[in-house]
């Protein structure tokens, strides 16, 4: 009994001295908490046993960090809107300088002569639509930067995405002033080349016009056969008066001349000017009882004129390139008008002008001339 008591004593002796040890000793302890989903793995946890929350430093960095991002896609998608605008500057150019190219290729080779081109269409749509597109540029340009101030004021930016940001946004806008300067250039270029053609054709006209005047106020007295340099007083197919004297690219004429016809229908061809690869470049013609005819480049035109009565006539015909325009006189009245007879086609130069006949491919054909007819030359 007494040795069962003393074990007893000695077990609890010993497992008293456990419990002291263990509540007296010092040690690492772990503790486990709950994480919500996507919530950042490296924070830290203090000796207190809980999670340190995020400094509001961080989470400012990372709101700013955010919105870089969306600026920097909004720029790329500005800039795409921008390369599509140069793009489809670019193209319109393009096609005003091969419309400019195909309409007066002809007359800038002649501007030396002093002669009237094909005129152009009024450039003024174009001009107004390159100055609204540069407009836009413009206007586009402010708002990235007004947008840009708008986002960097909220917070401080770190330093290398502030610079690259500032890097990027600086090669746009020089890349865009480069292009409107161009642009202004261009349509400064072409407003000046517009204005100096209306110029020089205006100036054109006004003395093709006054050269017309002068000529009906010359020719407005009746002259005598004898004065006239060139007669043909016999219906023939082999009379004719050719003139050595070659012409230049013309865009307007005049053709004046005394007839006296027989009263059989048909006056034949008084007056015919035939080029290479076209005989009937210039030609005034009648034949049986059709109308008298005027040709411009074998386009036709009916003339109100009648001169088959067996007297005297003094006949003109007009006509200009700028719509075709012609007019037909008779004896000092203007008996009739008429458009769109080969409009803005040029009269070529270096052909024949052969007078009572008319021609087929660059000679003389045997045809019916007038009963009588006289030029003053």
């Amino acid at each position: 009994m007494r040795a069962l008591f003393v074990a007893l004593l000695l077990l609890y002796a010993s497992g008293s001295g456990k419990v002291a040890g263990a509540s007296g000793a010092k040690g690492n302890r772990f503790v486990c908490t709950a994480v919500p989903a996507g919530t950042d793995l490296s924070c830290s946890v203090d000796t207190s046993g809980r999670v340190q929350s995020t400094s509001p430093q961080e989470e400012e960095l990372r709101n700013i960090i955010i919105q870089l991002r969306e600026t920097i896609l909004q720029q790329k998608e500005t800039i795409v809107s921008q390369q599509g605008t140069i793009k489809e500057l670019n193209s319109k150019l393009a096609r005003c300088e091969a419309d400019a190219k195909s309409r007066g290729s002809a007359r800038r080779k002649d501007y030396s002569k002093n002669t009237m081109g094909d005129l152009p269409r009024d450039p003024t749509e174009t001009v107004e639509q390159l100055g609204k597109t540069m407009q836009s540029l413009k206007d586009r340009l402010e708002s990235l930067e007004q947008q840009l101030r708008a986002n960097t004021s909220g917070g401080t930016l770190p330093n290398d995405l502030r610079d690259l940001l500032k890097h990027r946004l600086t090669d746009l806008e020089s890349q865009l002033l480069t292009r409107v300067t161009e642009l202004e250039e261009e349509k400064s270029q072409l407003y000046n080349e517009t204005t100096a053609h209306r110029q020089r054709t205006e100036n054109t006209l006004n003395s093709l016009l006054e050269r017309i005047t002068e000529l009906e106020k010359s020719n407005s007295a009746f002259k005598s056969p004898e004065d006239f340099k060139v007669s043909l007083p016999l219906r023939t197919n082999y009379l004719y008066g050719r003139i050595k004297k070659s012409l230049p690219e013309m865009y307007a004429f005049t053709v004046c001349m005394w007839l006296k016809s027989s009263a059989s229908p048909g006056i034949g061809t008084p007056f015919s000017y035939g080029v290479p690869g076209q005989a009937n470049e210039i030609v005034l013609i009648e034949w049986g009882n059709s109308p008298m005819e005027l040709l411009v480049n074998d386009k036709v035109a009916q003339l109100p004129l009648s001169v088959s009565d067996g007297r005297w006539h003094h006949i003109c015909v007009t006509w200009t390139t700028r719509d075709g325009f012609w007019e037909a006189y008779q004896d000092g009245e203007r008996l009739g008008t008429g458009e769109n007879l080969a409009p803005w086609h040029p009269i070529k130069p270096g052909g024949v002008i052969i007078l009572g006949q008319e021609q087929i491919k660059d000679t003389v054909s045997v045809s019916t001339t007038i009963g009588h007819c006289r030029w003053e030359i």
